[in-house]
């Protein structure tokens, strides 16, 4: 079963204003959409980088750490839902937590 990404329409509006994070954010969708995560095991197999916070949040590093990616996944039904796409500075003032 492929997950479930909600929203691309976030990612679409970011990198449109930031045209440099569009390859990396569009590889990422096209691996997330294949993948069938059950744990946070399964993400570190393939993204070593990405750290887990509360909350089934998972924070993601795009294009060399250029920007960062919160997603809330629902293992379960195999959603990921789009919490953030940001800066550092962006991502800096937000409670990664509860968005």
């Amino acid at each position: 079963m492929d997950m479930r990404i909600i929203s691309r329409a976030t990612l679409k509006r970011f990198w449109q204003k930031h045209p440099d994070s569009a390859a990396a954010l569009q590889a990422w969708y096209a691996d997330v959409q294949h993948a069938a995560w059950h744990s946070p095991g399964d993400i570190k197999q393939v993204y070593r980088n990405a750290s887990f916070v509360a909350h089934n949040r998972v924070v993601f590093n795009i294009k060399g750490n250029t920007y960062r990616l919160v997603v809330a996944i629902h293992y379960e039904s195999q959603i990921v839902f789009i919490r953030f796409v940001g800066t550092h500075e962006a991502y800096d003032k937000i409670d990664v937590t509860s968005i």
